[in-house]
């Protein structure tokens, strides 16, 4: 009974350790509710923003229609800005009146205002289309925080709320990146209820992001599959003599339409880039730009194809498996480069890894294959022309036929 008695009192203690550490833990969560700020300033409501590690805290005066706020994000390097917005025409970025605040080079803290005309923005100085007073800043402890009084009088008291953050260099903002939480970084804010919201689905920026992942379908399809099947079935597959010439035309189909599904992908990653001026992904753009151009002059070959028989097939042979080789390789690769550019949920990366490495498997196979059966044939053929002999007519061995 002791024993028992022990074990059910050690029980309650560590439940009641576990109750008091998950409270303690929770009532020192990150949150704006647990936050204060120097030379006593106070909000009457405060909103944790849905991503970016930022917090809204503001008290909004009906008599005067102004709203003051307090904008925190945290989390943040000193070479780093901050913005927080208000969008009065529509959802998203574009049209959206700005706060812009980072560190300077010699320590001092910039903050300003900035009218977002375009994605292409580079958050120059300008006044907004309401009055903008009290504006300072701080950073400290990885922490910017914008102090500003905004005249509402002519604005919806239902606001469309806009917030990012991007890399600083030579004392200016550069382009913030242009997916995961930095597209996500919306939403809604009504200052009589103090409730907030963050984006719905198909808010502005989903149309680009849409676009934006149709591009990165079409290359994965084109230039990351079907190309290396279309390869493995013109090498392989070609050395089944039951299936000669059907392979011919299996290898030309898959890659035809490799090549049509590619030149779309390549063609919404060249309007995507006219549309972002200043957001370049230089190194994956080249390697688009290649791609387009070699797999245009591997089509053009297929035009000018020699007969077996043709003295210059040796030479056409090999510019053919070059290019083809090297589309291969660098579709891959800029595949891969997408993939860190769009962010994707881990599964699709995995997936996606999952059909190349199965494509090198089967290549391995059928290539160990094919070697058996190209050595055996001409052990076979070699075997049959000594025993027929150079006329056809045998070979004597130790004086017999």
């Amino acid at each position: 009974m002791n024993y028992f008695h022990m074990k059910s009192e050690l029980q309650g203690a560590l439940l009641s350790f576990t109750i008091m550490a998950a409270l303690f833990s929770s009532s020192f969560a990150k949150t704006c509710s647990n936050s204060a700020f120097a030379s006593n300033k106070v909000f009457t409501t405060c909103n944790d923003l849905s991503v970016l590690n930022s917090f809204l805290h503001y008290t909004y005066n009906p008599s005067s229609q102004t709203l003051k706020i307090a904008y925190r994000h945290t989390n943040v390097g000193s070479s780093r800005w901050v913005a927080w917005a208000v969008n009065p025409t529509s959802k998203g970025m574009s049209g959206s009146q700005a706060i812009v605040a980072f560190q300077q080079s010699n320590g001092k803290m910039k903050v300003y205002t900035s009218r977002v005309t375009g994605y292409s923005t580079q958050l120059r100085e300008g006044e907004l289309s309401f009055p903008v007073s009290d504006l300072s800043a701080t950073y400290s402890n990885n922490e910017i925080v914008i102090f500003a009084t905004l005249g509402i009088q002519n604005v919806s008291k239902n606001l469309n709320q806009v917030w990012q953050d991007g890399q600083v260099a030579n004392d200016a903002p550069l382009a913030h990146a242009t997916s995961g939480d930095n597209i996500r970084s919306m939403g809604t804010l009504n200052v009589l209820s103090g409730q907030s919201g963050s984006a719905p689905a198909g808010a502005a920026g989903s149309t680009k992001t849409k676009k934006r992942n149709i591009h990165g379908i079409l290359n994965a399809i084109s230039w990351g599959i079907m190309m290396p099947l279309g390869a493995i079935m013109a090498r392989y597959i070609r050395v089944f003599k039951s299936v000669d010439p059907a392979w011919f035309y299996l290898h030309v189909t898959c890659q035809t339409a490799g090549y049509i599904i590619g030149v779309a992908g390549w063609a919404t990653g060249i309007r995507l880039g006219s549309q972002s001026p200043n957001i370049e992904f230089t190194s994956h753009r080249i390697i688009g730009i290649i791609l387009f151009c070699v797999a245009t002059l591997q089509v053009i070959a297929l035009l000018v194809r020699p007969k077996m028989d043709h003295k210059y097939r040796i030479y056409w042979n090999i510019y053919h498996h070059s290019l083809g080789y090297g589309i291969i390789i660098l579709g891959v690769i800029n595949i891969f480069k997408g993939f860190d550019i769009l962010k994707p949920q881990k599964k699709w990366t995995r997936f996606y890894s999952g059909i190349i490495i199965v494509l090198a498997i089967v290549a391995v196979v059928l290539e160990a294959y094919t070697w058996f059966v190209v050595l055996r044939r001409k052990k076979a053929a070699k075997s049959e022309k000594i025993s027929n002999g150079p006329n056809g007519y045998g070979v004597a061995t130790n004086g017999r036929v």
